[in-house]
C-alpha cells in the first residue's frame, strides 16, 4: 500500500469509526422531546435499512480533486447498487475520468488493473497509465479512495458509508439532541434537531437534522466533525482534513420506504505537510426498482424464496 493511501485509510478509519451510546424516550406527560423524536427516527431507520434490501438503484457520482484552482483529477461514475441483508454489491456501469499529467489531461473509462497483479494500470484503450502520466497517479488514487470509502461502500445498503450519522438504533448512542423548533424542508413539515456527542473528547459528528413530523424520517442531515484530528495524530501523520462534513437529502419511494437520494461533501486534505488538495463529492441515488420475493416448494417440501424483478 502506498504511504499516501495508508494515511488516507487511517484518517477515514478514524473519522468513520462506529458511533455508540443509548437513547431514551421522554414520558408522554413531558411532551415531545428531541430524544423522543430521535428514538422514533431510530426505529424507522432500522426498518428502512431492512426494506432497502428489496430495491436496486443506480448511484451517479462525481468526485474531484483540486490543487488550488487547478483540477487535478475528476471521475464521473454510474454504478448499479444491489442491497442485501448485510450490505450491498456495486456494479460499475460507466466511468468517465481525466487526470492531469505532464500539463495535459489523460482521459480514461476503466478502473485500473488490480494492484499486485504484475500489470501496469491501463485505461480504456489498454494503454499504460504509468506511461501516459509518469509514475504519479496520486490524485486518481485519492479520488477512487474517497469514492470507495464514502459512497461505494459494500457494507451499506443505501450507497453511503455506514457510521456517518447518529440515526439508527445501533449508532444513536452517546449523543445529545436538542429540539430547535419546526420548519419546512423540501415540502415536509419538519422538526429541527441539533445533535453532538455527549463526550466532548469523543470522535463523531455534530450537526443538525430535519425530521419529517408525520413519518419521523430524516429529510435533511448536515454534519461536521465534532472535534478535529488530535494534534499528536496530525503531527505523526502530517495529516489534516479541515471542513470535513456531509449533507444528505432523503425522500420516500412510492411504497413509503425512505432512501438517501443525495450526498455531498467538500473539504480540504492536507497530507505530509506539503500535499494539499480540495476534495468534492456529489452523489445521487436514482432509477429505483423494487424487487419482489417469490416462493416455491421444491424437493421434500422445502420452501425456497428468490428475488425477482417485476
Amino acid at each position: 500500500m502506498r504511504p499516501l493511501q495508508l494515511v488516507l485509510t487511517t484518517v477515514l478509519a478514524c473519522s468513520l469509526s462506529p458511533l455508540t451510546a443509548q437513547q431514551s424516550a421522554a414520558p408522554a406527560e413531558q411532551g415531545l422531546t428531541a430524544e423522543a423524536i430521535m428514538a422514533r427516527v431510530a426505529v424507522n431507520q432500522d426498518q428502512s435499512e431492512t426494506q432497502r434490501a428489496h430495491y436496486v438503484y443506480v448511484q451517479h457520482a462525481h468526485v474531484t480533486s483540486r490543487r488550488g484552482k487547478t483540477l487535478m483529477c475528476e471521475e464521473t461514475t454510474d454504478s448499479r447498487v444491489t442491497p442485501s441483508g448485510k450490505g450491498s454489491q456495486q456494479e460499475l456501469l460507466k466511468l468517465d475520468g481525466r487526470l492531469l499529467a505532464k500539463h495535459k489531461y489523460v482521459t480514461y473509462t476503466h478502473l485500473p488493473s488490480p494492484k499486485g497483479d504484475g500489470k501496469p494500470p491501463v485505461d480504456a484503450d489498454h494503454e499504460s497509465l504509468t506511461i501516459d502520466t509518469g509514475d504519479d497517479t496520486t490524485d486518481r488514487d485519492i479520488v477512487e479512495n474517497m469514492r470507495s470509502n464514502l459512497i461505494a461502500n459494500d457494507k451499506s445498503k443505501d450507497g453511503i458509508s455506514s457510521g456517518l450519522f447518529p440515526l439508527t438504533t445501533k449508532s444513536q448512542q452517546d449523543y445529545q439532541f436538542k429540539l430547535l423548533g419546526r420548519a419546512p424542508r423540501n415540502g415536509h413539515d419538519c422538526f429541527h434537531i441539533e445533535f453532538h456527542p455527549k463526550d466532548k473528547d469523543d470522535f463523531g459528528w455534530k450537526g443538525d437534522a430535519y425530521i419529517d413530523a408525520v413519518s419521523y424520517q430524516p429529510v435533511l442531515v448536515r454534519t461536521v466533525m465534532a472535534r478535529n484530528i488530535p494534534f499528536a495524530v496530525r503531527t505523526l501523520l502530517g495529516t489534516s482534513v479541515p471542513g470535513l462534513g456531509f449533507t444528505i437529502l432523503y425522500a420516500p419511494q412510492p411504497d413509503g420506504v425512505w432512501f438517501p437520494i443525495s450526498f455531498g461533501t467538500e473539504f480540504k486534505l492536507h497530507v505530509l505537510f506539503f500535499f494539499s488538495r480540495e476534495i468534492v463529492i456529489d452523489a445521487q441515488n436514482r432509477d429505483f426498482e423494487k424487487t419482489h420475493v417469490s416462493s416455491k416448494i421444491i424437493g421434500g417440501g422445502d420452501l425456497v424464496q428468490s428475488p425477482e424483478k417485476p
